[in-house]
């Protein structure tokens, strides 16, 4: 086989392993040769004679016409945030630059019982905590498609990993669009599925070893192809031996044409508009789907975007609480008491939100599960079964940039992720897929959200829209 195999999706690589075209093996050194080669700083920490030994292990076990899963002898990256039993594990944090855990994360665990071969980790910003993938452990991953370019935060290592084809997938995790943007950014497919499916346990932050996780964080795949998505989440909502679990998902699959589908177009807002390009995916978009005989609405949302956003951000701070120490705690208490009650500044919103009090995050949940309930009407009974949006409000930004330009008019660099945190907080499954390019040559893409446990929905929408848009992901040879 040539090295024109790691261009090819994952489902693609599996079927050639099953044909006994390559070995895993094999398919493991084409990978680890192109990572060698790659020049953008996706993969930050390898283990070769472990991956090398967990292929031969496949090798052996196709031999005996054996399997452990679903993903037997795939090479897979996995985002440096995961824990990995005997791999460093950093999150990006110089404190972590020594940190090999004993165990794998629940998702990475998962992975592993379904037979991936786990190949390295992808690099993130410090502790997951900006839209930028650089820390100083580390320094930055570069664009495939633009070097001088963001590939987004914090997954941005398994993104631009995956469109470099450096891997045919990774796993990656979102709490505040850390995995759609990346996606975006970088012209590949990114799934953040319905909140509870895969567990997060193992995910840093929260501190190594700890069992609890942030309230909203969400572990989701990345790839080249849909149907590469629909293979992990089947792998990562299969619990591994070690959980003993009694149970097992089953998310329904759409049984309905696309033309039978019900599609509503929310495309803009004055919270967070977009520019030229994000209308003109979103178009391309509605084109597509009018052809396939869908029906396709405009809606104006069915929540305040400003209102849903407000709420976001105070539960967003007040779970990233969660591991602060006394002493800072104690710091942020004082400087908040000392807040004049008409600071409305985006440091005093942030401490508010920093030192709120349990009644006020009770009633916030609550606010949560309303707005939740919200769209579930909206879609069980407006009769939607997916809601189009923008992904971003524009393609990928300067690398470093601290603030966004939409259509000349500066706005807040927090823009970038409006329109994913939309569903962050209430858990609904988002799918970012792929459209087209701008005239810079630069990935554009659009955002599919559904009914919780929709996911499959999704996913057989997007492969829909991946034929007829001609399948753009990842088409770069930057390395």
């Amino acid at each position: 086989m040539t090295t024109d195999l790691t261009h090819q999706p994952a489902h693609v690589q599996l079927q050639a392993l099953d044909r006994r075209e390559i070995s895993s093996r094999e398919l493991l050194d084409l990978h680890l040769a192109r990572i060698d080669a790659s020049q953008i700083n996706a993969v930050v920490t390898r283990d070769d004679s472990a991956a090398r030994a967990a292929a031969h292990a496949a090798d052996q076990r196709r031999a005996r016409n054996e399997s452990t899963g679903i993903l037997d002898g795939l090479p897979l990256t996995i985002k440096d945030s995961f824990e990995t039993a005997g791999l460093r594990t950093t999150s990006g944090a110089e404190e972590l630059a020594d940190h090999v855990p004993a165990r794998d994360a629940v998702a990475v665990a998962r992975l592993r019982g379904q037979g991936a071969v786990i190949m390295g980790k992808t690099n993130t910003p410090a502790y997951c905590q900006d839209l930028h993938t650089d820390n100083s452990l580390f320094g930055p991953t570069l664009n495939p498609h633009d070097p001088k370019r963001t590939t987004g935060g914090s997954s941005g290592g398994p993104a631009a990993a995956v469109a470099a084809y450096l891997a045919p997938a990774d796993l990656g995790s979102d709490l505040a669009g850390s995995l759609r943007l990346p996606a975006h950014y970088c012209g590949i497919f990114g799934l953040r599925p319905t909140h509870g499916l895969v567990p997060a346990r193992g995910h840093i932050p929260r501190p190594p070893g700890w069992l609890t996780t942030s309230d909203m964080v969400t572990p989701g795949p990345l790839a080249r192809h849909p149907r590469d998505l629909d293979l992990l989440l089947t792998a990562l909502t299969t619990p591994s031996p070690a959980e003993n679990s009694p149970w097992s998902v089953k998310l329904p699959r759409m049984h309905r044409a696309v033309g039978q589908l019900r599609v509503a177009v929310w495309a803009d807002d004055a919270s967070c508009p977009g520019n030229r390009d994000t209308a003109d995916a979103l178009a391309t978009v509605e084109q597509v789907l009018v052809s396939s005989g869908t029906n396709v609405r405009r809606t104006v949302g069915p929540v305040s975007f400003g209102d849903s956003l407000r709420l976001f951000e105070q539960l967003l701070h007040a779970t990233a609480t969660a591991a602060t120490d006394d002493e800072a705690g104690a710091s942020e208490l004082a400087a908040a008491r000392d807040l004049h009650e008409d600071d409305t500044s985006p440091r005093a919103t942030f401490l508010r939100h920093r030192t709120q009090t349990h009644r006020a995050w009770l009633r916030a949940n609550e606010e949560r599960l309303r707005l939740r309930e919200t769209w579930h009407h909206f879609f069980a009974d407006a009769e939607h079964d997916i809601l189009l949006t923008p992904a971003a409000p524009t393609a990928a930004i300067l690398a470093g940039a601290r603030s966004l330009i939409v259509d000349g008019a500066e706005r807040s660099f927090f823009d970038q992720t409006g329109w994913a945190n939309l569903t962050s907080h209430v858990g609904l499954p988002s799918l970012v897929l792929p459209v087209g390019r701008n005239a810079d040559g630069l990935p554009v893409g659009v955002q599919l959200v559904g009914p919780a446990y929709s996911d499959r929905h999704l996913l057989a929408l997007a492969e829909h829209l991946a034929l007829r848009l001609g399948g753009t992901a990842g088409k770069s040879d930057t390395r």
